[in-house]
């Protein structure tokens, strides 16, 4: 464990922020440290140059009778901001309470590193039983546009059976979770723009259009007083869940109230008519992520805003496509916007939803190593989050994702004090070893 850690915090110390130029060199000196790292766990390691941030992936020495098994990760981590909401500085980790506490521990760097101890432990014990390959990228956060380019470009050299990725949540500590289907993500921003500079609010207002009024209008309109969104043939291709998975997540180990008490809300919301569960894992949403408009300084100024604008979100579900998603957004925008004032739409990224059979053969495996590492029955659930690289590694290389989180609900990714629970880089490197194992059964 003291190795682990050792490592852990070498790792979190890098501020490999990717949605931040000023941190372009601290991704390149991440992306070094990881080649040497495999490099003396005995993998073969190389840093790929891309458009943007390299991507580094390491080998096993080939067997040709053995499955070849794909792991994924990312050394890209999420800015820091608000700094001020930090306990410790967030690339300086610190344990407390049996986590460690930085920027990246959970998301994705804790959760990496008992794959790389595992497969080094089979290594040096000769017991490796299946070929591995490393694939570990630095733009997940922002896009991960050019990953795919070079799946793509390398799809022969990264040929495999399946892929394992531990970038996820389990359902609750101590519950080992096997993820079979993720949501989708549609991201974009609206900007509308009124008179040619701000206006005094008592001359002007009611005599042109206030861009802030109209932009409140246009994203209350995108849902149904049930909390549905209200784009038109929006729902046209959801599928909707089967009756075993209902059933199955009546049993778990999570309800409302354990909802209320993670998110700190007075209570919960969303379209009516399904479960929190459902709704979570398995029912499209439309969110405002951000809203800008006129002055938010301290005290009044009575103005009519020259400008406002919104970043919005849409999480898609099987089977949704973001490409026609995204058209019909911009289709309703468009007809709802007056022409009082003048619109303009930013796309930024889109993933796809992502579902495999919960009882394929590698499926199953998981789930048994899951079981066996925990000691415990496994949950087989969906999450409400994307994975782009999921949809990404199944064209490219016509492969399916094993999902199978190390981090907990409450690990505040994204967010302050993100952390990571120690005991579970130990369980996470004995899940390797009999994940490993039970793929090369089948």
């Amino acid at each position: 464990m003291s190795d682990i850690l050792e490592d852990l915090f070498s790792y979190v110390r890098f501020a490999s922020v990717s949605a931040d130029p000023r941190y372009k060199d601290q991704l390149q000196a991440c992306a070094d440290w990881l080649v040497q790292r495999f490099e003396r766990a005995g993998l073969e390691a190389k840093k790929h140059p891309t458009a943007g941030h390299p991507i580094v992936v390491a080998k096993t020495a080939a067997q040709p009778d053995q499955k070849t098994v794909l792991i994924y990760g990312h050394y890209d981590v999420q800015p820091p901001d608000p700094l001020e909401l930090w306990s410790s500085p967030p690339f300086e980790p610190v344990v407390r309470d049996g986590r460690v506490i930085a920027r990246g521990a959970a998301d994705n760097k804790g959760q990496l590193l008992p794959h790389l101890f595992g497969v080094e432990q089979a290594l040096k014990e000769h017991t490796l039983p299946v070929n591995v390959i490393f694939v570990i990228e630095g733009e997940e956060e922002s896009g991960g546009k050019n990953l795919g380019i070079f799946l793509e470009a390398n799809n022969e050299a990264l040929r495999c059976d399946v892929a394992v990725i531990s970038d996820c949540p389990m359902i609750a500590p101590d519950v080992p979770t096997l993820l079979y289907g993720t949501r989708g993500v549609v991201c974009l921003e609206v900007t509308l723009t009124g008179p040619a500079a701000d206006l005094h609010s008592g001359l002007f207002g009611g005599l042109v259009a206030n861009p802030a009024n109209v932009l409140n209008r246009l994203l209350s309109g995108m849902h149904h007083p049930d909390g549905s969104v209200a784009i038109p043939r929006f729902y046209d291709r959801v599928l909707g869940l089967d009756d075993w998975e209902r059933d199955l997540w009546t049993k778990l180990p999570i309800n409302d109230a354990h909802w209320l008490k993670l998110t700190g809300a007075p209570e919960l919301a969303g379209e009516a008519g399904f479960s929190s569960l459902e709704r979570a894992w398995s029912r499209p949403t439309m969110d405002v992520n951000g809203l800008v408009g006129g002055y938010t300084g301290e005290g009044p100024k009575t103005i009519v805003p020259s400008k406002a604008s919104a970043k919005i979100s849409f999480r898609l579900v099987p089977d949704q496509d973001p490409d026609e998603i995204r058209a019909l957004v911009r289709q309703y925008l468009a007809e709802h916007c007056p022409s009082s004032v003048h619109m303009s739409i930013t796309d930024h990224h889109q993933g796809k939803p992502y579902l495999i059979r919960a009882n394929s053969p590698f499926a199953l495996a998981a789930k048994t190593a899951l079981e066996a590492s925990f000691g415990s029955p496994a949950a087989l659930v969906r999450a409400g989050g994307t994975l782009p690289i999921l949809e990404t590694l199944r064209e490219s290389l016509g492969i399916d994702t094993l999902l199978v989180g190390l981090e907990w609900l409450d690990c505040q990714i994204h967010a302050p004090n993100e952390n990571f629970p120690i005991k579970n880089l130990a369980l996470g490197i004995e899940m390797n070893r009999r994940l490993l194992t039970e793929i090369a059964k089948v």
